[in-house]
């Protein structure tokens, strides 16, 4: 008889497991948005591996936020609607130009507009050798404009910690709300982790600053089934005034970048932005801060103060993705950008796990004629992402895309140039991360003059990189290739 018994629980024990590997798969299977590349590593992992793969599948499968926070986020966007921008729309816009902005106006509903001043801040004396001039610089700038803050300070950050630089910036803030300046502040909670428990913290909330930590709640046990535990708000925005606006890859933090600082310096590029897109930057802020704060009555922000013009203006918009944008937005936008490309292609960024379509496009890019070059950090601070980046360099090289790596830190510049007519800059790496679960914010950018700045900073990378020849790659030994290709076949499940 127990010998009976026994053989019915392992019965019931394996028709449990098989018809729940069977609903994590379906699942995986059906879930919306998702990439066939992605649908199959799923599948493998669950089928191959099973308890563990399943277990996988519950921290990392899923992308969603909460219902109750998409229900609060859908709210904020139904009552503020979208910038009234008709007055600063261009009149005329180059055709190539025009049907990015209109990809991304179809992504969070803001128009084009012209009448923009925006400016790359840095160092123009710094040497190609000292980059983190550059950055410090820039912290210069935008700690003067908070200085000057007679209104409000609006800051979203991913990473802000307790260093000079991050001190500096909380001390700004801080003193600007004790002379009666709104400030509020938000921080990713595991890019700021350490921040949030700092005495500065404690010292901005003293001081009248309102803070929040967002996504903090994501790794909670009821969320695993339904949400990776890793989503976070990547993004980095500063509004001041409703009149100024930062975009770039900049955090609050030192070029030394003391919790990794074998890999400093860290070498960013940051914007600085007046005119009708401060006032686009700002919706965005307010739509990730009141749904997470409940402050109902900022609704009205975004369109309330008059906009300053500028002439002769710079044509530009922004726009943000995240777990709650349309599928695939991003990475549409950054094949978009490739396939725009005439003449000239100049990427760089630290992070490289591309898609397949990124993938494709930059590869055909030098078939079509286009001089294409991609930078990327000489060391990188993951070893997943850098497995995986190098597992493209084959293709990229065989297509005949320039692979170039810069040695002197990590470049954390996310950068794209086109043609030297059109720039995509802001918070957004070309890897799987931002392109799937990260919220970012991007900045489109048609003008001459900013563009052939970024382009120059790009010039100023390349002047001390080093070139990746196609002989080297192929001279890889065997268990390299092995293992980089290992990493680059599950990136879809990263």
């Amino acid at each position: 008889m127990p010998s009976n018994i026994d053989h019915a629980l392992s019965l019931a024990w394996a028709a449990s497991l098989f018809i729940a590997h069977l609903l994590v798969a379906l699942r995986a299977l059906t879930r919306p948005n998702r990439t066939p590349a992605s649908r199959l590593a799923w599948i493998a992992v669950i089928m191959l591996v099973p308890i563990v793969g399943m277990f996988g599948y519950f921290l990392l499968g899923e992308t969603s936020i909460g219902h109750a926070r998409i229900a609060r986020l859908r709210k904020t966007e139904a009552n503020m609607g979208r910038p009234p921008d008709v007055d600063f729309r261009p009149q005329a816009a180059d055709p190539k130009a025009a049907s990015l902005f209109d990809l991304a106006h179809s992504i969070n509903g803001f128009h084009v507009t012209d009448g923009n001043r925006i400016t790359l801040l840095g160092d123009p004396d710094a040497p190609v050798t000292e980059p983190r001039r550059n950055s410090l610089a820039a912290i210069d700038t935008l700690v003067g404009d908070i200085e000057q803050a007679r209104e409000s300070v609006h800051i979203a950050v991913y990473i802000w910690l307790e260093d000079d630089v991050g001190c500096r910036l909380a001390s700004a803030v801080a003193t600007a709300a004790r002379r009666g300046v709104q400030c509020r502040v938000m921080v990713d909670s595991l890019g700021s982790r350490a921040f949030v428990d700092s005495p500065t913290w404690k010292q901005m909330q003293a001081a009248g600053v309102r803070l929040h930590s967002t996504l903090n709640d994501i790794s909670r046990l009821r969320h695993m089934a339904f949400s990776r535990v890793d989503l976070r708000d990547h993004r980095k925005i500063v509004v001041i005034d409703n009149r100024i606006s930062y975009c770039g890859s900049q955090n609050f933090a030192s070029p030394d970048f003391r919790v990794k600082p074998r890999f400093a310096p860290w070498i960013d590029l940051l914007t600085r932005c007046e005119g009708p897109i401060a006032r686009q930057t700002q919706y965005l802020f307010l739509s990730g801060w009141i749904p997470e704060d409940g402050e109902e009555d900022l609704e009205h922000l975004p369109a309330r103060l008059p906009i300053e013009r500028f002439e002769p203006g710079c044509v530009a918009q922004v726009f943000e993705t995240g777990p709650t944008s349309k599928g695939n937005s991003m990475s549409d936008m950054f094949v978009a950008c490739m396939y725009a490309a005439r003449k000239e292609l100049v990427i760089t960024t630290p992070y490289f796990v591309p898609d397949e379509s990124i993938l494709r496009a930059l590869c055909a890019a030098p078939r079509r004629g286009v001089k294409t070059t991609i930078i990327f950090p000489a060391r990188n601070d993951s070893w997943l992402v850098d497995a995986a980046c190098h597992s493209t360099y084959l293709d990229l090289l065989q297509s005949g895309v320039s692979v170039q790596e810069f040695p002197l830190g990590l470049l954390h510049t996310k950068s794209m140039t086109i043609d030297g007519e059109i720039a995509l800059v802001g918070s957004a790496n070309i890897d799987r991360r931002s392109l799937e679960l990260n919220y970012e914010n991007n900045l489109l950018i048609a003008d001459r003059q900013t563009v052939a700045a970024i382009r120059q900073r790009q010039a100023d990378y390349l002047a001390v990189c080093q070139p990746v020849a196609l002989d080297a790659a192929k001279a890889w030994p065997f268990h390299r290739r092995l293992g980089q290709n290992i990493v680059g076949m599950m990136s879809p499940v990263l």
